[in-house]
């Protein structure tokens, strides 16, 4: 995925199922490589946090592996609410 960080910071994120998770504040990076590594997301009000891992913030890290830009929002694929 091609797009710069500040584009997609504020997008809404949702499963590839409809669900949605919340909105992207931030991205962690491996200083080393320069990879994107994992998107950090404030939680949707509809969420429950303990289902994901979380940083020390509340907010959902996700991989950025699984992130595929549609228009106005953020599919993250193969993410499980169970």
């Amino acid at each position: 995925m091609k797009k710069f960080v500040t584009e997609m910071r504020g997008k809404t994120v949702m499963t590839n199922d409809g669900q949605i998770l919340g909105m992207i504040d931030n991205f962690v990076v491996d200083t080393d490589t320069g990879d994107m590594k994992h998107v950090l997301v404030t939680p949707a009000d509809e969420i429950e946090p303990q289902l994901f891992d979380t940083d020390a913030e509340g907010r959902l890290v996700l991989p950025f592996e699984g992130m595929t830009a549609v228009r106005d929002v953020v599919v993250m694929e193969n993410i499980s609410m169970e």
